[in-house]
């Protein structure tokens, strides 16, 4: 892959006595075409080159990671689903048990409050 169309990023600490040390710093290396597109976009947004960076890696990384994290189902999985709620199993010895040993365990709990 051709050096420009990677972006090299690396986190360091910065230990000089004006910046906190809960900072990172993060730094990129692009084509001069690229950093003038972010910076169009960040002027047109009133904001800092920094500022922009931040703000669109902070939105793209909630966006992988909330697809990553959100239930995706197939028709057939829906369609189960659906079936298991309009008709769902009667249930059997263990859930009856279950149900009754917390509902013990809950009164206990009521009566000792």
């Amino acid at each position: 892959m051709p050096y420009y169309n990677k972006i090299n990023l690396f986190k360091r600490i910065i230990s000089s006595p004006n910046t906190p040390q809960s900072m990172a710093r993060l730094e990129a290396r692009v084509k001069p075409e690229i950093k003038a597109l972010w910076q169009t976009a960040a002027d047109l947004q009133g904001v800092t080159l920094t500022d922009f960076v931040i703000a669109s890696v902070q939105q793209a990384a909630c966006k992988v990671i909330e697809q990553h994290q959100t239930l995706k189902l197939t028709i057939e999985d829906s369609q189960a689903f659906v079936e298991a709620i309009l008709n769902p199993a009667q249930p059997n010895d263990a859930i009856i048990a279950a149900a009754l040993h917390y509902k013990q365990v809950m009164q206990n709990n009521d009566a000792n409050d």
